[in-house]
């Protein structure tokens, strides 16, 4: 990991075979992931992927989306 501010850190991870990574833990403690926590994968090809913690993508989309418990893959 290399911590570029207080606020920000830059860590790799490692894609395993099922597609999964692992979010590491500074994260995990920055952005308080928990365990059974849902977040949100976004993605532009040409600006690459993000993840959100889904409380706070509903937040941000002030309503537009609500958060009705019905999720598709």
């Amino acid at each position: 990991m290399k911590q570029l501010k207080e606020d920000r850190f830059i860590v790799s991870v490692k894609v395993g075979p099922k597609g999964q990574i692992t979010v590491p833990i500074e994260a995990r403690k920055m952005f308080d992931i928990k365990e059974g926590d849902t977040l949100m994968v976004m993605g532009d090809r040409k600006r690459g992927i993000a993840l959100l913690k889904d409380d706070l993508f509903y937040d941000m989309m002030g309503g537009a989306m609500p958060n009705d418990g019905n999720q598709n893959s």
